[in-house]
């Protein structure tokens, strides 16, 4: 098991930015895909994006390509979360997660055994 720890939410107006943060312990976090999924009030959860175990493949959520960039520092054992041009319809709970297993890919939320308490991010219009 892992622990995750998210920082970086807050309220922003549009167009704005934010860069969130997840610092991962417990296990070896390089060898674990992670994503960043949202929940918006009344909405399931999805999946914003992921990040292989090396972060030499990503996959984005459409509406958030462009705009959002994952990253991660393996040295760290931290995942970030750059968003930029950010919009009202971005308003959500952002959670962090951990794949299941390592060294594979997944995108559903069911692939992910570890998650963060989550940073709420409001977006102003």
């Amino acid at each position: 098991q892992v622990q995750l720890v998210e920082s970086g939410g807050g309220l922003v107006q549009a167009g704005g930015s934010l860069r969130l943060s997840c610092a991962a312990s417990g296990r070896t976090f390089s060898s674990y895909a992670m994503g960043w999924f949202r929940q918006a009030p009344g909405k399931e959860r999805e999946s914003v994006v992921i990040i292989s175990w090396s972060g030499g493949n990503t996959v984005y959520l459409d509406s958030v390509k462009g705009r959002f960039t994952i990253s991660r520092d393996n040295a760290k054992n931290t995942v970030y979360l750059q968003m930029n041009s950010l919009k009202p319809e971005d308003t959500a709970v952002y959670y962090c997660a951990a794949h299941r297993l390592p060294y594979t890919l997944g995108y559903a939320s069911s692939d992910f055994g570890s998650w963060g308490q989550g940073t709420q991010v409001t977006v102003s219009s």
